[in-house]
This record gives C-alpha cells, structure tokens and sequence, in this order.
C-alpha cells in the first residue's frame, strides 16, 4: 500500500502577493497575521505589497524578521513566544527554506503545548498548529509543500521535525518574487531542487507512483528552467518553471523522503554555514557515481524520461554538466572547508540515519570520507 499527502490548496499567480488578503481569505479568524521571513527578503522590499494589501483589508501584521539558514532552536523559540504575545491568528512564512521551516514550528509551537524537544523525529509532532500559508521566494527547497522542517540544535547539530501538521493549509507560487535571485543563489537552488527529485525517485523504502511522476516531471521543468535563470535573471517564464518545479519536487520527496545526498550535505551547513543548496550540488555527483551500482536501472529510467540515453551515467553525465553549465562550486576548499574537517564531517553524517537508510546503496563511514576527499 502506498500513501501519499501534500498541501489542500496550491495556487500559482505571477503578482500574486500584492493580493495577500485574498490568498489567506477564510483562514484568519481574528485578522492578526504574524510573517516570518528573513532581513534580507524583508530589506528588499519583496513583502512591501503582501504588507500593503492585508492593511488594505483590515489585517493587522506583524513580522519576525530574524531568521537566519540554518535557523537555530533559540530563534524558532523566541518567534514563538513573539506569535502567542501578538496573538497571532495565522502564521505566514514568507521566504526561503529557513523562513517556511521556521514558520512552520512556530505555527506548532503557537498552535499547541507540545514542547519542541518532543517534536524531533518521524511523526511525533502532534499539533494542533495555527492555520499556516507559505510562500517561497526561492525555487530550490520545496518547503512550502512538505511536512519537514530542519531546525538547528545546540552549535552545529541539524535536527528534523518530520510529521503531517507541518503541511500548511495554503501555498502561493509568485514567479515575479523570484526575479531578483542572483545567478548563484538561482544555481544552487535549482540544483537542491532536482536532487529532491532523483532522491525521491531512488527513495527505496517509500518509493511510490505518485512521487515518481512528481519527480519526473519536476526534473523536466527544473532542467528546462536551470540554465535560462542563470542567464537572464528576469526570464520569467523560466523563473515559473523553477518555482513549480521545485514544488512539485517537494510533494515528490515529502512522501518519498531524501537519502544520502542531503546526509553528506548536512554538516557542511552544520559546521561551515554552507547554504543548504550548494552543499547538495557539492556532494551530489560523488555520490551518484557510489550508487550506481544499485541505481543504475532508475538513474536510466530517469534519463530516459529527459531524453538523455537509457543508462544511469547518462543521468550522472548531465548533473556534471548543469555543474559546470551554471558556474557553482565543486570542491570543499573553494567553500573554505579544509581537508582536516573531513573525519569529523563524515562521523556526523553517519548519524543522519533518517535519510541514510532510504539511499539505494547502503552508505558506510570510507564511502563518505572518500566522497568528501574526492571533492576536497
């Protein structure tokens, strides 16, 4: 048997966040709107018309603004209590990955009595939340349609919270917040963004029809999209194509969950505050070219389906070569990860058992330690 959940409503409209009020109609009962996002989507003024219309409309908002990558415990915490004290009636996490993840704890947090330390794991956090909309101004994550959020816990350790209130009630997709996203950030998260689709493709344990086609067809905008962003920011049929790729690779890899990619991605962010994305892209083909030997069939089913060949180095030739196409680094040291931070990066990626055990090669602590030494 196979199940499969996502978000009820999606809605898709370029300019869409100038009618704010209309995307949460019917969801805040008491019109207090609390946004989480992060100084740098704040500063740019991306949420000025989600800001203008809901006081248009007679909402009262306020913003938590100081998320950060990686988002720390304490700052999920602190916005939190900041949501009880104003009241808030919905949360509304508005930004990349760490802003959606925050908002969506914080939205639990507010919601419940359930403390966070209960909350890490598969399943174990319970709700109820706050009604909860999301909306990505980065196309990579896929945040706004899963039901996991990474929170950072003590200095450097990455902790899920992985469980069905996370789903939020409403996502909006507005192409034209992706348009200022430099090449790289572009690059990276294109890159996150398809390898949530290959690893939901090869996700043994969970592997289903409906993730699958998902992650096909997420590949084929993704692919189509990747090297048009890079090379005109403002294309904004392409930027469309990422959004929606990138979400349709986050409902893929939501129900048929990640591997060791995002395992060996995880403590260059935990340690070297890489972002989330180039630290996939980094450790992406290594660790490809180590499962072939139990993926090659679905490596070649998915090159296939993007016209590629039929074998699984087909698929591994043309992540090298969206590398190379967009420009993003390949190796530790051009990230300023020395050589002697590998042993101590590979044991922590050994405890990512969560993902680990959905790889299709069983991953053991020399693969990793020479896949970090072949990239260092």
């Amino acid at each position: 048997m196979h199940n499969f959940r996502t978000v009820p409503d999606i809605r898709i409209e370029r300019g869409g966040a100038v009618k704010m009020d209309v995307h949460i109609d019917g969801l805040c009962h008491n019109k207090r709107v609390f946004i989480v996002t992060d100084v740098g989507v704040h500063g740019l003024g991306l949420l000025d018309g989600a800001k203008e219309a809901l006081r248009e409309a007679g909402y009262e908002a306020q913003i938590f603004d100081q998320v950060v990558a990686d988002p720390p415990e304490d700052i999920v915490l602190a916005g939190a209590q900041r949501a009880r004290d104003f009241g808030a009636g919905l949360v509304l996490g508005f930004g990349g990955g760490s802003p959606m993840d925050t908002a969506k704890v914080i939205a639990l947090l507010a919601g419940s009595d359930q403390p966070i330390e209960k909350m890490y794991g598969v399943g174990l956090a319970t709700g109820p939340r706050l009604p909860l909309v999301l909306v990505p101004t980065t196309a990579g994550t896929g945040s706004e349609v899963t039901n996991v959020a990474i929170i950072t816990t003590g200095k450097t350790e990455k902790q899920g919270i992985v469980a069905n209130p996370l789903y939020a009630d409403r996502v909006l997709l507005d192409a034209e917040l992706t348009i200022g996203l430099p090449k790289m950030i572009s690059a990276a998260t294109g890159i996150d963004a398809m390898v949530h689709a290959i690893e939901a493709y090869t996700s043994l344990p969970q592997k289903n029809p409906l993730s699958d086609a998902l992650a096909l067809s997420a590949l084929t905008k993704l692919r189509d999209g990747i090297e048009d962003v890079c090379k005109d920011g403002r294309d904004i049929k392409a930027r469309e194509n990422m959004l929606v790729g990138a979400m349709l690779a986050g409902q893929a890899f939501s129900n048929a969950p990640c591997a060791a990619v995002h395992a060996l991605a995880y403590p260059l962010g935990g340690f070297f505050h890489i972002p989330h994305g180039l630290s996939n892209a980094l450790v992406l083909t290594g660790i490809m070219h180590y499962n072939l030997p139990k993926a090659d069939t679905l490596y070649g089913e998915i090159a296939a389906h993007m016209r590629l060949g039929r074998a699984g180095t087909d698929l591994i030739d043309e992540m090298q070569r969206i590398k190379d196409a967009t420009d993003v680094p390949q190796t530790l040291s051009s990230v300023d990860i020395p050589g002697s931070a590998i042993a101590m990066m590979a044991a922590d990626a050994m405890t990512k058992t969560r993902l680990l055990i959905n790889n299709p090669r069983a991953m053991t602590l020399a693969a990793t330690v020479q896949i970090y030494e072949d990239i260092a």
